[in-house]
């Protein structure tokens, strides 16, 4: 990784500006993958109702652990799967008892020949990879292609795991911008004190774009929260490091990793961002925090309370801003966003383009 001299920032309007494409009316494109729940929620021979950008959607275990993921609606009637029952790889609606298989199609209404089936519902391709369950809404023949090998450091013994789980009232591209621009560290200046980001470099292409940090201190020193998850795994001789801190848009998830002093991550955090509603104003965040274990034993799980409450009240206040800015996107009716920051206008850049353009 490149490290580039501090960027030189001059803001030169001061009236509300617009981009030609609003980011915020910008929909979560459909052909990538996208977590739904976690693994350890659906139980053999049981269903989940969940959302996706509006449409109701059903995942199913069967009793053997196939997993499979269809519209949440009877064709018939329209009310949802989830009312009826699991047989097999099959689900039976709880109103007439209309059965549909693992690919969406009818193959049985009890009272009608079989030779007179009506059309089924759709079947979205459904995959679990570290303990979360995805589904691909758009085009079934990309979905093998563009599945996630890993999520982080989740499965690496070398590091504890947390699970991050929340709804936030905001589009899913102010998710994105939030993490990617560490210079709102003064928004969480109860929980790290005063800190200060300066920004190493940049790179982006197509699909991508990422960023680097350093973090000094101009006074003051470490809060509990910070020490607990840093100072675990940063030794006594390491009184001049530099901490280096990578984050990574690879459209649509997001990763965030911490050095220190060289060697592996330190820390090492996936998000997924999955909109919940037609017009994509909430979404479900799916990520996992995970921080390396360091050489004392039992080090890490004495000092994991504290973590857990250091990063939820950050998740807690980023989860506000966010909703802060939603709120006055709907009252001005358009992205007046004064942005002056290169990597973040990057960061739109690669939104924009990979997005889709919004349901009318």
């Amino acid at each position: 990784m490149g490290k580039a001299a501090l960027m030189s920032i001059t803001v030169i309007q001061s009236i509300p500006q617009t981009d030609a494409v609003d980011l915020r009316r910008t929909d979560a494109h459909p052909d990538h993958w996208y977590p739904i729940a976690w693994s350890r929620e659906l139980k053999p021979g049981a269903m989940l109702a969940r959302q996706y950008a509006g449409e109701p959607v059903v995942v199913v275990r069967s009793k053997a652990g196939d997993l499979f993921a269809l519209e949440n609606r009877c064709a018939h009637r329209q009310v949802p799967l989830t009312h009826g029952v699991v047989e097999a790889c099959t689900v039976r609606c709880g109103y007439h008892g209309w059965a549909y298989n693992a690919e969406g199609k009818c193959i049985d209404v009890p009272y009608l020949g079989r030779e007179r089936l009506p059309n089924g519902v759709k079947a979205y391709p459904c995959r679990e990879v570290d303990g979360l369950i995805f589904i691909f809404p758009g085009n079934p023949a990309l979905a093998t292609e563009r599945l996630p090998a890993s999520l982080g450091a989740r499965n690496d013994p070398a590091y504890k795991t947390r699970e991050l789980n929340r709804e936030v009232a905001a589009h899913y591209t102010f998710m994105h911008e939030n993490l990617f621009d560490m210079n709102h560290q003064f928004l969480h200046r109860r929980q790290m004190g005063k800190i200060k980001a300066r920004c190493l470099g940049r790179r982006h292409g197509e699909d991508w774009a990422e960023v680097d940090y350093t973090f000094s201190r101009p006074e003051g020193s470490a809060t509990l929260g910070e020490t607990a998850i840093l100072g675990v795994v940063r030794s006594r001789e390491q009184g001049s490091f530099t901490d280096l801190m990578t984050i990574r848009t690879e459209y649509p998830h997001q990763r965030l990793q911490v050095w220190v002093g060289g060697g592996e991550p330190v820390l090492s955090v996936w998000l997924g961002y999955t909109p919940l509603d037609k017009a994509q104003r909430t979404n479900r965040t799916f990520g996992y925090l995970s921080v390396k274990r360091p050489k004392v034993p039992g080090l890490i799980d004495a000092a994991w309370p504290l973590i857990t409450m250091f990063t939820e009240k950050i998740f807690h206040e980023d989860k506000e801003i966010v909703e802060m800015e939603q709120a006055a996107h709907d009252a001005q009716g358009a992205d007046w966003n004064n942005e002056v920051f290169p990597p973040i206008k990057d960061l739109r850049e690669v939104l924009a383009r990979c997005g889709a353009p919004a349901a009318a």
